[in-house]
């Protein structure tokens, strides 16, 4: 096959070549021809050639001992800059193709060829003769300088850019190198995956930053070779079919200064669930593109078509955070869905981003997703529990800190501030610098800004500096057109196997109400201790994760709800919102490609009551107003309809295809929740939840609420 590509490009360099008019001006001109006549150029190129291959072409040792005698046929460019390019080489040994891609690499940069004073580039074939014989200038008789062992052809330069350039750009592929894995692109963000290389991010003395997430593969590669793992992982087939499914992705090609990646998604599942009889499933399909344009800048796109009824529980939580509208729900984390059939929902989702490099030292992201910081399982500064938004994200890392701010535009969906069919949108801005104070100790420092288009003043040019203190910019604008949130991140690594991190976060802040001892209201904060243990009690891939969380009530609300801490009816921190205290333990083992997660979660939570007799806010739900709070004194986590909760979570399965993170799984949901009392909002429930399916993991999914 090879040698029919081979000669079709020669019969098209001979037909060129047979037209009498050249519509290339002036031949490429070697130093040693700038000084000769127009009309002897093209000779003393062809010489200078020849010449240049005699000397500097050596033949491969295999084939001096196989005396062999024949032709490396090669097809080359001399582009506009003037540069040698081989574009094809065919010869029976794989050794002399390399040696002649040497050679040609060798060539010095010459003067381009020129058509209509123009630079143009020029395509040219030839043969080499193996083994070599001297070429010879023939005095007086430029047409027979040319020895006789090559015959070198040259294509004009307009009639290859429109008649080989489709075949000039599929023999620039190349097979694909999986640049990804060096790439700035995102390491698509589920804990499951990350917990593979937390280990070797966390040892001490490395200068690593793990709290902005998601990473780019750039910064895992310097830690952690993502690219030899998933080759380790590898099976050993040869069909089409089986590397697709095994080992590749479906689309992957590689250029001369790009390469992209295609790949399916699905979430294919089915389960059942003990509180319904409906049963439960979920029907994704989608396209997973990556792609690198050069050496700085990389893009994303992930596009999901969706169907599903879930369990009982979880269908009830969707359905009370519906928008504004006819559609029955919210999917948590996904977005809004539609009525499918009787009973499910039909939730399309899409998620892209740009990333761009312009310095080693910086990189920014425009798209439409979700990003996360901390070092636990939650995050009470930003979390990817919501639905995804657009934003826009810098982060610059240098000497021991790393620097992330983050714009976003975000959506309040709720019936009471629509107008004309539009859901309200704000805005919200954070800046989050982390340093490394030593070998084992990080700090991060955080603040936020949550913003509406009050007066009309849409997206507040105020916030848009990244190193601006929001505070300060809060009381300029007046404190009641945005929200502020400050908070405190720490991770002290213990020693190689042991990492301990906490967070603090302040949404408002009355020293004299803290030392007084009466619980004001005022005191809206949480924190976040954790651990985790790395290859426990020496068993390689074993990770221990305890973590306790407690946000007291009113934390992340506002007195004009619309400037709450929230996205499209969920929270852009925990979860749970606020006004409550969570207990956390995860384990997570891996063998090549099997792996299992366990999970326990143990909660206290008040609820509001949300009935005729009691209509006060506990500070639980972030989209009540706090004015509407029953004291100012007295506030206590658990206030209102107080409801304990456990739930158990148990995943295992194989990873069928490591590239895309194709998953077979099973997974068990045992979830107890009891409120004190059981209101039309805050039903006891008591489910076992039981699916099994396959997944192209790339996001996290919650149940745990």
């Amino acid at each position: 096959m090879k040698r029919i590509w081979l000669i079709i490009l020669l019969l098209i360099s001979f037909l060129s070549n047979a037209q009498t008019l050249s519509t290339y001006e002036k031949p490429p001109v070697f130093t040693e021809c700038d000084s000769l006549a127009i009309d002897k150029l093209k000779s003393c190129f062809n010489y200078t050639l020849n010449d240049f291959i005699f000397k500097n072409f050596q033949v491969p040792q295999v084939v001096s001992d196989e005396d062999y005698k024949g032709d490396v046929q090669i097809l080359f460019e001399v582009d506009k800059e003037g540069t040698f390019r081989v574009i094809y080489v065919d010869a029976i040994y794989d050794e002399l193709k390399d040696e002649s891609k040497r050679v040609f690499g060798l060539l010095p940069k010459i003067k381009p060829a020129t058509y209509n004073g123009k630079p143009a580039f020029v395509q040219y074939s030839m043969s080499v003769a193996i083994p070599l014989v001297e070429p010879v200038k023939e005095a007086g008789n430029d047409e027979n300088e040319l020895p006789t062992y090559l015959s070198l052809k040259d294509k004009d330069s307009l009639n290859a850019t429109l008649s080989d350039e489709f075949d000039t750009v599929n023999a620039e592929t190349k097979p694909y190198e999986k640049l990804e894995y060096s790439s700035q692109l995102n390491v698509p963000f589920t804990h499951s995956y990350y917990a593979r290389f937390d280990d070797e991010m966390n040892r001490i003395g490395t200068n690593s930053h793990t709290a902005a997430k998601p990473f780019v593969y750039s910064d895992v590669e310097r830690y952690y070779d993502i690219k030899a793992e998933k080759e380790s992982l590898a099976k050993d087939v040869d069909s089409w079919f089986g590397r697709k499914l095994y080992n590749e992705h479906m689309v992957e090609v590689q250029g001369k200064d790009y390469w992209f990646t295609v790949d399916p998604i699905v979430d294919l599942q089915v389960g059942t669930d003990t509180e319904a009889d409906d049963g439960t499933w979920n029907n994704t399909r989608g396209i997973f593109i990556q792609a690198g344009l050069g050496k700085r800048f990389n893009l994303s796109a992930s596009v999901y078509e969706s169907q599903g009824r879930f369990a009982d529980y979880f269908n009830r939580f969707a359905e009370s955070l519906r928008a504004f509208g006819p559609d029955p729900a919210i999917i948590p984390g996904r977005g809004i869905a539609k009525g499918f059939k009787e009973n499910s929902y039909d939730y399309p989702v899409a998620e892209a981003y740009l990333s761009y490099t312009p310095a080693d030292f910086l990189n920014i992201q425009f798209g439409h997703g979700k990003n996360f910081i901390g070092d636990g399982y939650r995050s009470l500064l930003q979390s990817d529990v919501a639905s995804p938004y657009p934003f826009l994200k810098l982060n610059a890392t240098f000497w021991k800190i790393k620097y992330t701010s983050t714009w976003m535009w975000l959506k309040d969906v709720r019936p009471e501030v629509v107008m004309d069919d539009a859901f309200l949108t704000k805005y919200m801005a954070n800046h989050y610098l982390s340093w490394n104070v030593s070998k084992r100790l990080n700090i991060g420092l955080f603040e936020s800004v949550m913003w509406a288009d009050t007066n009309g003043r849409g997206f507040d040019v105020n916030y848009l500096n990244p190193i601006i203190f929001f505070r300060a910019i809060e009381f300029q604008t007046g404190q009641g057109a945005g929200n502020a949130i400050l908070g405190l991140s720490a991770k002290y690594k213990w020693n190689n196997k042991v990492n301990l991190y906490g967070q603090f976060i302040v949404d408002e802040f009355s020293l004299s109400d803290v030392t007084g001892g009466n619980k004001s209201w005022k005191n809206k904060f949480g924190f976040q201790l954790g651990a985790k243990y790395f290859n426990a009690f020496k068993v390689d891939n074993l990770l221990l994760q305890a973590e306790y969380n407690q946000v007291r009530p009113y934390t992340y609300s506002h007195n004009t709800e619309i400037l709450n801490y929230a996205h499209f009816n969920q929270p852009m921190a925990h979860l749970w919102g606020a006004n409550f205290r969570e207990l956390v333990l995860i384990g997570r083992y891996n063998y090549k490609r099997w792996f299992a997660d366990a999970k326990l979660i143990i909660g206290q939570r008040g609820f509001d009551f949300n009935t005729d007799e009691d209509s006060f806010a506990y500070g639980g739900d972030i989209y009540t107003n706090e004015n509407d709070r029953p004291s100012d004194t007295g506030i206590t986590i658990g206030q209102g309809n107080k409801t304990n909760s456990f739930m158990w979570e148990q995943q295992v399965g194989y990873l069928l295809n490591p590239e895309t993170n194709l998953k077979l799984f099973a997974n068990i949901i045992y979830r107890d929740f009891n409120p004190e009392a059981v209101t039309a909002s805050t039903m006891e429930s008591n489910t076992l939840w039981f699916s099994i399916g396959l997944r192209t993991d790339l996001f996290n999914w919650y149940n745990d609420f």
